[in-house]
C-alpha cells in the first residue's frame, strides 16, 4: 500500500512497462548496509554499520536490472574503537589496498515474494558471485531494495579470528533507496 492508502503497483510491472526505466543513483543519507555475525564462540551478537554507502543503477526499457552498490570498508562501527581498527586492518578488510566492498548486479528476476537479484560481490579483490532475495518497492519518485544476504567470509578470504572466536558465518541487511538520476 502506498503512505496514501492505494494498493502499491507491482514493481515488476512497473520495470516491464517502462516506468521504472532510466538511471538511478543511491540515496546515502537513506540507504543503510548492517552486518550481523556471532563471537565470543557463537554465544554473543555482534553487529556492525557500514557508514558511507553509495551506488547506481539502470533499468532499461525491456526491463533488464544492472548496477552497482559499493560500501566503503573503512566506514564499518562496531561501536568498538579497537575492535574496528583490527576490522580496517590488513589483518580483515586491509582498506589500505581495499577500501571498497561493491556488489555489482547484473540482473533481477521475479521470486516468491519478490525478487531475486543476481550479481557478483567484491571483498578485499576476490570476487564471487551471490544471488538474494529481496523486496522491492517503487513510489514517489523512488525505488527500495531491501534484502537479508548471507555471506560466509572464509569465501573471501577473511578467517582472521583471534582463538577462532568470531562465526564466519555473517548476515548482510541492505536497505537501498534509489532516486531519479
Amino acid at each position: 500500500m502506498t503512505p496514501q492508502g492505494q494498493p502499491a503497483t507491482s514493481t515488476q510491472a512497473l520495470v516491464q512497462d517502462g516506468t521504472l526505466a532510466g538511471s538511478w543513483i543511491v540515496d546515502p543519507a537513506r540507504s543503510e548496509v548492517r552486518l550481523a555475525t556471532r563471537h565470543t564462540w557463537g554465544l554473543r551478537p555482534l553487529h556492525g554499520v557500514f557508514r558511507q554507502v553509495t551506488g547506481n543503477g539502470t533499468v532499461t526499457a525491456a526491463g533488464q536490472v544492472t548496477g552497482t552498490l559499493t560500501v566503503a570498508a573503512g566506514s564499518i562501527d562496531t561501536r568498538n574503537k579497537m575492535r574496528d581498527k583490527d576490522l580496517r586492518s590488513a589483518k580483515v578488510f586491509d582498506i589500505a589496498s581495499h577500501p571498497d566492498i561493491t556488489y555489482t548486479v547484473d540482473g533481477m528476476q521475479p521470486a516468491s515474494g519478490g525478487v531475486r537479484v543476481t550479481g557478483s560481490l567484491t571483498v578485499r579483490g576476490r570476487t564471487r558471485p551471490l544471488s538474494f532475495d529481496a523486496t522491492v518497492s517503487a513510489a514517489g519518485g523512488e525505488i527500495q531494495l531491501d534484502a537479508e544476504v548471507p555471506v560466509n567470509r572464509a569465501d573471501f578470504g577473511l578467517t582472521y579470528s583471534p582463538l577462532r572466536m568470531a562465526s564466519l558465518d555473517n548476515t548482510i541487511t541492505v536497505h537501498a533507496v534509489f532516486t531519479r538520476q
